[in-house]
């Protein structure tokens, strides 16, 4: 495009228009998919940054209520701390408190922008000041209601060895061996991950059955399987294979979750007493 061409669209022009409602765009999107989109946006970013966020902790701590040069320095800068952090922890100790980053990440942004869109909805970004007001009061919803978790997070940043020790050291621990909370815990996260992979079979099996028939007792819809795949994907996009995602989670998460548990203390239970009798 020459620069004449450039300069006779306007601001009203059809490349400056947003698409029409219903055309597939932004318009679309719903609240409960902007939580959790940008939950999920957030969280994938997070893994990537969380080492940065365990250096940041530590450096912070460096020092804290001491007057300059009469510390110890452990850490002297990001790229020497970074190669700190990985020497003496190991490179596991980059991610330090990655799981409630995650639940920090996913809470905070998932509030802050599912509330922001729960304001574009109901038109309150529409008049004058209520696009600021909304956001101010997403990002104050989503800093409090995540905020316990950021108190986690920073104590497991914060935890190490004593030889590169700054601020409080808390040592928490998660769990004690064997615990059965290991096994609730192990079984929620298979319980989401069960139905994020299960939901699309879910809904093509629903398909499936319930479309009608002709005189040879052959779908009118879809052929099969792939063909049911392959239409949802091109007519609904591909967050039509995750319709009814919410209450399919409600119903598989807790039958996984209580499987695990009890398939997890039944071993136990089985596996020890078979090592009293042993033993005896």
């Amino acid at each position: 495009m020459t620069s004449s061409q450039l300069m006779k669209y306007t601001p009203n022009g059809p490349a400056f228009k947003a698409p029409p409602a219903g055309s597939g765009g932004l318009a679309n999107a719903s609240p409960p998919m902007d939580f959790a989109l940008g939950a999920l946006a957030c969280c994938g970013a997070c893994v990537f940054t969380n080492p940065l966020e365990v250096v940041k902790t530590r450096l912070q701590l460096q020092g804290e209520l001491r007057a300059w040069g009469s510390y110890q320095r452990h850490y002297r800068g990001v790229l020497q701390a970074l190669w700190m952090v990985a020497r003496t922890d190991g490179v596991r100790g980059l991610q330090k408190g990655l799981s409630v980053g995650l639940l920090y990440q996913g809470l905070m942004n998932g509030v802050r922008l599912g509330s922001y869109s729960y304001c574009e909805a109901a038109g309150i970004t529409s008049v004058r000041g209520g696009s600021l007001l909304s956001g101010a009061v997403a990002g104050v919803l989503g800093a409090f209601i995540a905020s316990p978790a950021y108190l986690v997070k920073t104590h497991l940043q914060a935890q190490t060895v004593e030889t590169i020790a700054v601020g409080h050291q808390h040592n928490h621990q998660w769990f004690s061996p064997n615990s059965w909370l290991i096994a609730l815990t192990s079984a929620m996260i298979s319980g989401v991950a069960v139905t994020i992979t299960m939901t699309p079979f879910d809904v093509i099996s629903t398909r499936l059955y319930n479309q009608p028939v002709d005189e040879l007792r052959r779908g009118r819809l879809y052929s099969g399987f792939s063909d049911c795949f392959l239409k949802v994907c091109r007519a609904e996009g591909p967050l039509g294979l995750y319709k009814g995602m919410g209450p399919v989670f409600i119903r598989l998460g807790p039958h996984t979750v209580l499987s695990m548990l009890f398939w997890d203390m039944l071993r136990h239970s089985v596996y020890q007493g078979d090592q009293t009798v042993v033993k005896s």
